[in-house]
């Protein structure tokens, strides 16, 4: 399926400089990231990779990925002072840097959040004018961009899975724009993220993880909304 293009793929998100690929994106990065959490977290380890781990204080990136993690959207002033925010809100973090990482694109984040007794991994990737790809949870093959409303789902590796999920998402209207699947080993846990042009129904959403064999289900609206 070919790529969907937009006037923000040509012109940009409205945002705080310098850099669409090192504020922009990674703020879009981070607030996916808090929606696959569920919420601001309370404590976040942020790794910057290649291109990020060299560049990261002097661009922005710092203030840009704390200020997403505290879901300011990408054209928040707040941005600026995200640091000295997030202290005084009491989210604890640190950086951490890997300048030479062959298997990652050269502007990668990866993100260990916790809310709670809740944590997730995220690994996104800005890939210029403010356009993300989140392409691992949880050390699951993800690949979305959080341009669309997203469902992620973890699920027992059986049978029939990928059409039955397919039906009843089309019960709700919501068309599916792209669906993948990965899985750690044959006949284990298995990963549906699913894209769609449309929200999907609450209904919809508590019929889906009332089933036995699903062990987790992530809905994220577009995040720009």
């Amino acid at each position: 399926m070919a790529n969907k293009s937009s006037i923000f793929d040509m012109i940009g998100p409205i945002m705080i400089g310098p850099s669409s690929s090192h504020t922009a994106g990674v703020v879009r990065i981070a607030r996916a990231a808090i929606r696959v959490l569920g919420g601001k977290p309370e404590d976040a380890s942020i790794t910057f990779y290649n291109s990020f781990a060299r560049t990261y204080e002097g661009h922005g990136s710092d203030r840009a990925i704390i200020g997403g993690l505290m879901d300011f959207k990408t054209d928040d002033a707040n941005i600026k002072n995200s640091l000295q925010i997030a202290e005084e809100s009491g989210l604890t973090y640190r950086f951490k840097s890997i300048a030479n990482s062959s298997i990652h694109h050269p502007n990668t984040i990866k993100l260990n959040l916790r809310r709670g007794e809740r944590t997730v991994e995220v690994v996104g990737e800005s890939l210029g004018g403010g356009v993300i790809n989140i392409s691992e949870v949880d050390g699951f093959v993800a690949n979305f961009s959080a341009a669309d409303h997203t469902l992620i789902i973890k699920a027992e590796d059986i049978s029939g899975a990928i059409a039955f999920i397919s039906a009843v998402i089309a019960q709700s209207k919501a068309n599916i724009a792209t669906m993948s699947v990965s899985r750690k080993g044959k006949n284990d846990l298995a990963c549906h993220v699913i894209e769609m042009d449309s929200g999907i129904r609450d209904i919809t959403i508590e019929y889906l993880k009332s089933l036995s064999w699903i062990t987790e289900l992530i809905y994220i609206p577009d995040i720009d909304l």
